[in-house]
């Protein structure tokens, strides 16, 4: 990441040196992910979609420690593989929207709650700024060469209230309060970074 673009990482001092965590990182270009993975201080180990696991990217993506997951289905094997990562006491990586979007947070999906009140695991908010300001010349599908992009690492926090309940409202709860936290780091991002 370092040798194509110029990311400026902020508030990676805040990210828990041991222990299971999840990073809950917006999700508005392909490269969001990747620029966590490179700039991160813990190796991250992201869940995503299979149908990026085609050709020479399936054994590179298996090899490097990502989880393929089937966002139509209830994946039981991604669940288990991510579930086992927190248990190792390692780093998870979730878009908690589900898909590329504004990257804004806007509209969660339950299982950041779920991986967080069943893992056990803090979520650190992830925001990555400035992989959509502009497009390559020769790559389109890409920032230009030498762009700067912004990864900012908040606080972490845990998304339950402490009673251990995994119910349906319980996760709903989790989910408002997850939203309330990532929302408020976004926005404390983009003042920091002025963008």
């Amino acid at each position: 990441m370092y040798g194509l673009w110029r990311p400026r990482v902020l508030g990676a001092w805040k990210v828990p040196a041991t222990g299971p965590l999840i990073f809950a990182v917006n999700h508005s270009h392909n490269i969001d992910g990747p620029m966590v993975m490179g700039v991160a201080p813990r190796p991250v180990h992201f869940l995503i979609k299979k149908e990026a696991f085609v050709g020479p990217l399936n054994p590179f993506l298996t090899g490097i420690g990502q989880l393929k997951v089937d966002r139509h289905a209830a994946d039981r094997t991604a669940i288990s593989q991510a579930l086992g990562v927190l248990s190792d006491g390692g780093v998870l990586g979730i878009f908690p929207e589900g898909t590329r979007g504004e990257g804004d947070f806007a509209a969660l999906r339950a299982g950041l709650a779920y991986f967080a009140v069943r893992g056990g695991a803090p979520i650190v908010p992830v925001a990555v700024l400035g992989s959509t300001d502009r497009r390559g010349r020769l790559v389109k599908a890409l920032p230009p060469l030498r762009h700067r992009v912004d990864v900012v690492f908040g606080e972490a926090f845990d998304a339950g209230d402490g009673s251990g309940r995994r119910t349906r409202k319980a996760l709903d709860e989790a989910t408002e309060r997850i939203q309330k936290q990532l929302t408020a780091h976004l926005e404390n991002a983009r003042r920091l970074t002025g963008r």
